[in-house]
């Protein structure tokens, strides 16, 4: 399927489920991920959840991070050329809604792309090789570009599910791994 093809889909997949299904969903995947990586002294990029699109919760993810004796970072996005700035979470004082519904940082301690670790990256839907399909501006694309080698990106996925995508370009990155409700995946 073509990424705008599977954009409409996954969508209208996200517009089925309840909010309790999110909470559910949301709580296992944060499960999985608290069981599966230690985040003690590292740098971590955490996606916060627009709502009104129905993505994970990420919130418990923070905590974890944060009760890890880790460092959360969190990214706001420039419209202007398709780039984001990543700020050290410190508190929730510090997110405002953005237009499109993300919860941004207002300000904060800069940190660069280089220092990551790990980065958590929203999706749609992604196929069996970590190629994701996200809502098609390449926000994730350039960030990890400027990633260590060393960062895993991990995709956190609603679904159990992967699909094929028959449009991918040389500009896309595949992720390292993806959690689902009832999996762990890695790709590399």
């Amino acid at each position: 399927m073509l990424k705008s093809e599977i954009r409409l889909l996954y969508k209208e997949k996200r517009t089925g489920l309840s909010p309790n299904e999110i909470v559910r969903i949301s709580a296992q995947v944060q499960a999985l991920v608290r069981d599966s990586f230690s985040f003690k002294g590292k740098y971590v990029s955490v996606f916060l959840p627009i709502e009104r699109q129905k993505e994970i919760n990420t919130y418990g993810l923070l905590e974890d991070i944060i009760r890890q004796s880790g460092f959360p970072v969190v990214a706001k996005a420039n419209f202007s050329d398709l780039s984001m700035s990543l700020f050290l979470y410190e508190s929730a004082s510090q997110l405002r809604l953005n237009h499109f519904g993300i919860p941004e940082p207002v300000g904060g301690i800069e940190i660069q792309a280089a220092q990551l670790d790990f980065v958590f990256v929203p999706l749609l839907a992604i196929d069996n090789k970590g190629f994701r399909v996200g809502y098609g501006k390449g926000f994730y694309d350039r960030l990890l570009a400027h990633c260590k080698p060393d960062c895993l990106f991990i995709g956190l996925q609603l679904f159990d599910e992967f699909t094929q995508v028959d449009d991918i370009n040389q500009k896309d990155i595949a992720l390292h791994m993806c959690i689902t409700p009832k999996g762990k995946y890695d790709f590399r």
